[in-house]
């Protein structure tokens, strides 16, 4: 009966270290935590109320991205230009959002060639980012994010000459 007991004794101060768990510091916790998280990607993205019903991200970016092209090349057309040569490049529009929804940084690159035959664009697209409605910023872990986009945007003409 002594052996069982030694035995018995024996084995449950040996197994006592499996259920020790391992404690870990709020500091370390912080760090892995801070090491997981994809910076550069949000989990929502902006919204304009024309979109606000969407919920997979991909679909999200897109309509957001999608309603502001629309509107550039609708301004566009409506201001019916009319060139001497053609032109065929990319305008790429910069700008940014704050985690309260406020536009900033605006800013348009565009090529020599472009503004010397449409010298006002830089203007009219800076004036059309600014007239964009209200949206709502981008979230990452369900708390507004500032976020910056940069749109291509198509130039392509045919040529008036006679």
């Amino acid at each position: 009966m002594k052996r069982i007991g030694i035995i018995v004794l024996l084995f449950v101060t040996a197994s006592c270290q499996f259920f020790d768990t391992e404690k870990i510091t709020s500091e370390t916790f912080y760090e892995e935590e801070m090491k997981a998280i994809e910076w550069e990607e949000v989990d929502q993205y902006p919204t304009f109320s024309v979109c606000d019903q969407i919920t997979e991200k991909a679909e999200q970016r897109e309509c957001f991205t999608n309603t502001i092209k629309e509107r550039l090349y609708l301004m566009l057309i409506d201001k019916n230009l009319s060139l001497r040569d053609e032109i065929s490049d990319t305008v790429f529009v910069h700008f940014g959002i704050s985690n309260s929804g406020e536009l900033l940084n605006q800013q348009v690159i565009i090529d020599s060639t472009v503004m010397s035959q449409l010298p006002m664009l830089e203007q009219w697209l800076l004036a059309e980012i600014d007239s964009l409605p209200a949206m709502q910023p981008a979230h990452k872990r369900g708390i507004p994010v500032a976020t910056e986009f940069h749109l291509p945007i198509v130039i392509k003409t045919e040529s008036t000459k006679d």
